[in-house]
């Protein structure tokens, strides 16, 4: 064997030896001669492409290769041949099924001992799933960058900027053009350069992270509050401004609020140790923030310290207790009753009690009063009413015995001009008088029934007022009022009743508040709706609409809910012939009666009463009462009165006296007053406003006047309206209906002393 011979059967060993290497490589593997015709390849090469030797010799692989990446593969491949250096690039290669992955391709070349390159070997190594991740990873960042609500920007060391999102046009106004190359201390507030230059600037020496808040300038010139996260690189600083500025505000708003709240609020950790309270707590009770910081909640209660300290114990980590009721010990030795929300959270108790001493106090009365009135099952709508009541009569009265006292004194005095305005108001209040007592009568069914033709927008206005005190103010009353409404044909005094029941019902099924809307439409119930329904019959109607967002019933108690005696409130709170009342009275009137209803979602029901097609008689509108006019000289009385009547009576006689009075017509039109530098001596407020009640009036009054004199009118009788420690000094109350002679003294006492 010659030496030719035995180096050729020496390369055939080696390259069978590297071919069964090769087949034993997860890898494609493959070969070429030094012009780069590929040769051979290895079974999972042929496999995966599902083609044969022959296939891919030559140039054959290139129809593997996908054909946006072709030109890319074919001519690296051929700059490798020509240069003689490695090769490598990533393309995708077509599976048997059809299907593209992507592969990293590399090759290198093998030479002789003179360097002369004698063949190729390559290997083909999936990387499929690290591609598309990076590419969705690439994509992500990318679109981040455009669509984040956070201002990205990158910055040298020097705080120049070098790159900024498109955030900065939509929360700062300025284009990319007008920010890239500027200084970052052309952005900030002038007040804030110098310490976000000492940030970067422990960047540059070394610090890894950053997070600091500072006010950029809008292109509007304004502010806006960034806060910061930063980190550098070799060159630059990239860093994330996330907009907090009505954060900011929303914090302080939630400060104003925790220390301006009515409501008592406390925290607690999970001994019931008190850790904070909002100053109500030392407004109600009289105890300092240093008097109770640190106390258990029990040292300030009356009752059972134990029921307390369980019910504590087991509101951990558990649904809030809402309102509960407890009695506190003031400073003072009072007791004062809080009516508590207690919220968990991560250990933390967080309390909010209102003082409801006056609430129970008057309960207590409200209920002595309805237990009296109680003389039959009938009489239980009263019984609802006899606070709201007896308040809307005093106010009639003080509005006639007033007027007509004006009247008295001017003709003694000969000053006959002007009568016909107190005259006036003393027929309208006793009109008014005269219509709350046939209310009253109607509600206690002592009258036949008496339909006539019935303006529904018209009787529902009037009971407005009646029904916003029946309701309370945690229930918002919504009057939707139809324009051209038909007049129906009913007993009026009976359809006043059904809608006092339909939202007494309401109020029961909202204890923690809610909507009620009474809306008016008109209704043409055709023949297929009337066939589906019982006892109705096809036609017009006006359709009154009690809707409540209240707990709802279920199809059960719909269903049952017009039978007689049948009632879910608890025993003694309802009679169960409210609604079947209804029902009858709709059945008399020709009408129809409907209830729509879902647990959890609320309550409509619909009276259809029929419409009335003959001619109604035109009520008279009450005249206007004019507002009396302010005047600047003497001692300055602020009067708070929402009765329109009352609030004038009393505005005359302090200027018939020399005084200058000024007038509201509910308790925020009163603070704004008081919170102004108007000069004001006295003020003269009723109890039982809407909206901030009269006490409440006076604590806004005295938090930014001390020493200011205040004067209670009360409808209530006054040992009832009169709690204790109610009348701080300075303070005094009068009773509805007074004589102005005795308005007038208790004024001129006070201002005296």
């Amino acid at each position: 064997m010659t030496e030719e011979t035995r180096a050729q059967a020496a390369i055939a060993a080696n390259a069978e030896q590297f071919r069964t290497f090769a087949q034993l490589l997860p890898n494609h593997i493959w070969t070429a001669p030094p012009d780069g015709q590929l040769d051979w390849f290895n079974d999972e090469a042929l496999a995966y492409s599902g083609a044969q030797q022959d296939d891919l010799r030559g140039h054959g692989w290139a129809t593997l290769v996908h054909p946006d990446d072709a030109e890319l593969a074919t001519g690296q491949w051929a700059t490798a041949l020509a240069s003689g250096n490695g090769y490598e690039t990533e393309f995708r290669i077509r599976r048997e099924d059809g299907a593209y992955r992507w592969h990293l391709v590399r090759a290198l070349p093998i030479r002789d001992d003179d360097g002369n390159i004698l063949r190729w070997v390559g290997t083909n190594t999936d990387i499929h799933e690290r591609k598309v991740s990076q590419d969705e990873s690439t994509t992500d960042r990318d679109r981040l960058w455009t669509i984040s609500r956070d201002l990205m920007l990158v910055c040298t060391f020097d705080a120049e900027i070098t790159a900024v999102n498109p955030t900065a046009k939509r929360l700062l106004g300025w284009d990319e053009a007008e920010m890239i190359g500027r200084k970052l201390s052309e952005f900030i507030h002038p007040d804030d350069i110098d310490r976000t230059g000492q940030e970067v600037a422990s960047l540059e020496n070394g610090g890894t992270t950053l997070a600091f808040e500072n006010r950029f300038r809008t292109r509007a010139g304004e502010y806006r509050l960034l806060a910061w996260n930063a980190v550098p690189d070799a060159a630059r600083i990239h860093a994330v401004g996330r907009d907090i500025t009505e954060q900011r505000e929303l914090a302080k708003d939630r400060e104003r609020v925790w220390n301006l709240s009515p409501v008592l609020k406390i925290v607690a950790d999970s001994d019931g140790r008190i850790t904070d309270i909002n100053p109500t707590w030392t407004r109600v009770l009289g105890w300092s923030r240093s008097e109770t910081i640190g106390k258990r909640s029990t040292d300030f209660l009356v009752e059972d310290q134990e029921d307390w300290t369980e019910r504590l114990r087991t509101l951990s980590e558990s649904a809030p207790h809402v309102e509960h009721r407890t009695t506190l010990l003031s400073k003072n030795g009072q007791q004062r009753q809080v009516q508590w929300t207690i919220v968990p959270e991560n250990g933390t108790f967080y309390g909010f009690g209102r003082d409801v001493t006056a609430e129970a106090e008057a309960a207590v009365a409200l209920a002595e009063a309805e237990a009296a009135l109680r003389q039959s099952q009938k009489m239980e709508a009263v019984g609802q009413l006899t606070g709201g009541i007896a308040h809307d009569f005093n106010n009639l009265l003080q509005g006639i015995t007033g007027s007509l006292e004006i009247v008295q004194r001017r003709v003694a005095q000969g000053k006959l001009d002007d009568l016909d305005r107190f005259i006036a108001g003393a027929s309208t209040a006793a009109n008014r008088a005269a219509a709350l007592t046939h209310r009253l009568l109607a509600f206690s069914r002592r009258q036949p029934l008496d339909p006539k033709p019935v303006r529904a927008n018209q009787l529902v206005a009037s009971m407005e007022d009646l029904l916003r005190r029946t309701i309370g103010e945690r229930i918002e009353l919504e009057l939707v009022l139809a324009g051209g409404l038909w007049v129906t044909r009913c007993d009026p005094n009976q359809l006043e009743s059904a809608i006092l029941n339909l939202v007494i019902n309401a109020r029961d099924a909202m204890p923690d508040g809610g909507k009620l809307t009474i809306e008016t439409c008109n209704a043409h119930l055709d023949s297929a709706y009337a066939a589906r329904q019982r006892g109705v019959k096809p036609g017009q109607y006006v359709c009154v609409c009690v809707t409540d967002t209240g707990t709802g019933m279920d199809k059960d108690t719909i269903a049952k809910a017009f039978e007689p005696f049948f009632t879910t409130k608890p025993i003694g709170q309802g009679t169960g012939l409210g609604l079947s009342m209804i029902y009858g009275f709709a059945q008399q009137s020709e009408g129809y009666a409907k209830i729509y209803s879902e647990v959890g979602s609320g309550t409509t029901f619909k009276l259809y009463l029929p419409r009335f097609q003959g001619k109604s008689e035109e009520e008279e509108a009450p005249p206007e009462l004019t507002d009396a006019h302010q005047a600047d000289a003497g001692e300055v009385v602020l009067v708070v009165e929402d009765d329109t009547v009352v609030r004038g009576l009393i505005v005359e006689e302090l200027r018939e006296l020399g005084y200058a009075a000024i007038e509201a017509v509910d308790g925020p039109k009163g603070l704004d007053i008081l919170r102004s530098k108007r000069r004001i001596d006295l003020l003269i407020t009723d109890i039982g406003l809407p909206g901030l009640n009269g006490r409440q009036v006076a604590d806004g009054a005295r938090a930014v006047r001390p020493g200011l004199k205040i004067l209670f009118m009360t409808g209530y009788a006054e040992n009832a309206a009169l709690a204790s420690g109610f009348l701080e000094p300075g303070m005094e109350m009068i009773t509805k209906p007074f004589a102005m002679e005795a308005l007038a003294t208790r004024i001129r006492n006070m201002l005296g002393n």
